[in-house]
């Protein structure tokens, strides 16, 4: 009798094992017959979660907007990290293979040649970035692509100055200007590039005789940035300046009513019209050479150059959309079209170093 007990315990026992074995058994048949369920079962949890990391030196309101309805329209979230151009491209560049950087976005074609020269970018394939903005926007080698310009014009006094006495930057230093010219500081990007433009097309000599002109011909100390200088014009500090036309749009649609009776009371004049053309400049967007969303990525940049992402980049900011496509403000659509310079934007780095020292030999401070 208790030997047949005991049988019976050990035959239940083997019985459970073989349950629990086939149990293991059956789990291990499914990961070979399917090799890729745990990747499979990793991406599914990816998705739920998708990214994209964006390394920035732009710090508008309407970028996060942008972002913002990209993510509701993909399910894509974006996080922003700010800092200068300078910072971020040297914390590419330490971080290497680790960064979480997906792309780099800034202002200045100079400057997204210098993040290309130093090695954290890389090339950006899209047809649909191909389509949406014109050859002389992007990169010739793809490693960055402009997602909107802005003019730096000649703003005058409506009340003091009439268009006809204006024409070109060279003749802002002549002497019919002398004591009514504003403008920032030479550590401004935008004046150094400027500048580094003339050096381009014209050659050092003309562009160090052109500053020496303005600084001869300043009105006051270069301070401020380029809404101060709109501010001085309404206050008879001077009578034209040097601004980036964003500024002028942005100031007459302004939350503060004194910035909109500044910019009510100055016009907008795009110089060299009959010679070089207006200085252009550019925002844009690179990926990163260690991009982990790469595909994610380049997703917000087809976004962002689309017509729906211009349309809200230029309507938010008043600068001028790449795409063409794009519905501008009515601002934008008043001034018209004209003609611009005609260089490459990654020479504006290249000339960038003697633009500075050109800057600081004739006493532009």
């Amino acid at each position: 009798m208790r030997k047949n007990k005991l049988t019976g315990g050990l035959a239940l026992l083997t019985t459970m094992a073989m349950i629990v074995i086939a149990g293991c058994g059956g789990a291990q048949t499914g990961s070979a017959a399917d090799p890729n369920a745990g990747k499979q079962a990793d991406n599914a949890a990816k998705g739920k979660e998708q990214v994209v990391n964006v390394f920035t030196a732009r710090h508008y309101d309407v970028d996060s907007t942008l972002y913002d309805a990209f993510t509701k329209q993909t399910g894509i979230k974006v996080n922003e990290v700010k800092g200068t151009a300078e910072e971020l491209v040297e914390r590419l560049k330490r971080e290497g293979a680790s960064t979480e950087a997906d792309l780099f976005v800034t202002v200045d074609g100079g400057v997204l040649n210098y993040a290309k020269q130093n090695g954290v970018l890389q090339p950006m394939t899209s047809q649909a970035i191909d389509k949406n903005v014109p050859k002389q926007f992007r990169d010739k080698d793809n490693q960055w692509v402009g997602v909107a310009t802005r003019a730096r014009v000649i703003v005058y006094a409506k009340d003091r100055v009439k268009p006809e006495q204006l024409s070109t930057y060279e003749d802002l230093a002549s002497d019919k200007w002398k004591g009514k010219v504003l403008v920032r500081s030479s550590s401004s990007l935008y004046n150094q590039s400027l500048v580094a433009s003339f050096i381009e097309l014209n050659g050092e000599v003309k562009a160090e005789e052109w500053a020496k002109g303005i600084v001869t011909n300043l009105a006051r100390k270069p301070e401020g940035g380029d809404r101060d200088q709109a501010k001085a014009i309404a206050a008879k500090v001077g009578d034209v300046a040097i601004m980036n036309t964003y500024y002028v749009g942005q100031m007459l649609n302004s939350k503060d009513a004194e910035e909109v009776k500044v910019a009510q009371n100055i016009g907008v004049f795009f110089p060299n019209q009959s010679t070089t053309g207006t200085h252009l400049n550019i925002s844009g967007i690179g990926l990163t050479k260690h991009a982990k969303n790469k595909d994610n990525a380049i997703k917000l940049v087809e976004f962002i150059t689309g017509k729906e992402g211009q349309t809200m980049l230029s309507q938010g900011s008043f600068e001028f959309p790449v795409n063409e496509t794009a519905d501008k403000p009515e601002l934008l659509k008043a001034w018209g079209t004209f003609k611009t310079q005609q260089i490459d934007f990654g020479k504006l780095g290249d000339q960038n170093k003697k633009a500075t020292e050109l800057l600081n030999k004739v006493g532009w401070k």
